[in-house]
């Protein structure tokens, strides 16, 4: 593998650009388009296995539109989880392994998400609180990250296929 400036004679093609005000526009429609139970209200983002709803702030808590989208991919991560969808063991208590392993599936599948939206991601800030939790599971487990990748995929899979897409969103004019 190869970084493209490193190759004589290749000129990658011009990616088309796309405003953010389209993104965030595609970004609402996908997201509405998958059919998950959400919820507007409180200060906390969080998805519910006991009624099967993810809950998120309003649209106006986030400082940016894509932090919004960003959370919303992550918990829509959660949501496939569910036997019926993606069939994931949820972690039962913050610290814990499955909750960790369960976490970092659902960064990495939000990751995946975004990146499928056009979306870039910036850290937030309870991701600090996770880390420690992670590192445990990839230092017990050196696939971990592996199993944690592919999970994540299957998730963002599932949630393109939720969409009616066949292939990913062409970022495009």
């Amino acid at each position: 593998m190869f970084n493209a400036a490193q190759v004589d004679g290749y000129t990658p093609k011009a990616e088309p650009t796309v405003s953010m005000p389209e993104r965030i526009e595609r970004a609402e429609a996908w997201f509405g388009s998958i059919g998950a139970d959400l919820r507007h209200g409180g200060n906390r983002a969080y998805y519910t296995t006991a009624d099967d709803h993810i809950q998120m702030p309003p649209f106006g808590a986030f400082v940016e539109n894509v932090s919004y989208y960003s959370t919303l991919a992550h918990e829509h991560t959660h949501w496939t989880a569910r036997s019926e969808r993606c069939d994931r063991q949820l972690g039962k208590r913050f610290g814990d392994s499955a909750y960790a392993a369960e976490e970092l599936i659902a960064e990495l599948g939000a990751a995946f998400t975004m990146a499928h939206l056009g979306l870039s991601t910036e850290p937030r800030e309870d991701h600090a609180e996770y880390i420690q939790s992670w590192l445990k599971v990839l230092r017990a487990d050196k696939r971990a990250i592996f199993t944690a990748a592919s999970k994540a995929q299957q998730a963002a899979d599932y949630l393109i296929k939720r969409a009616g897409e066949s292939v990913p969103l062409e970022v495009a004019a």
